[in-house]
């Protein structure tokens, strides 16, 4: 059941303990029992927490994998358009002052 609950929060990230004993459909008590193992064993890590959804509190455990570093995401990354055309523009400059 441990690599279940792993396997769902690498799938869906941080989630409360109520919301992994519903998908997994197991009773809160074994989840919070599991994630306790888990967290002894450096596994995930977890913390008490409040919310409030619509004006209603919601207290639980959050739960998440610990070290988990998402990947890194495609594509240019913002701000590469303007950095590049400086950089362009700063070489053209020095070349035009050698000459």
């Amino acid at each position: 059941m441990k690599a279940n609950i792993l396997l769902f929060l690498r799938t869906n990230g941080e989630q409360l303990d109520a919301e992994i004993a519903k998908a997994l459909h197991i009773s809160k008590p074994q989840v919070l029992t599991h994630i306790a193992e888990l967290s002894a064993a450096g596994d995930v890590i977890c913390c008490q927490v409040t919310r409030f959804n619509g004006g209603k509190k919601i207290e639980g455990v959050s739960c998440r994998l610990s070290a988990y570093v998402p990947p890194k995401a495609t594509g240019p990354k913002p701000g590469a358009k303007r950095a590049a055309a400086a950089n362009a523009n700063a070489h053209n400059h020095n070349e035009v002052n050698i000459a």
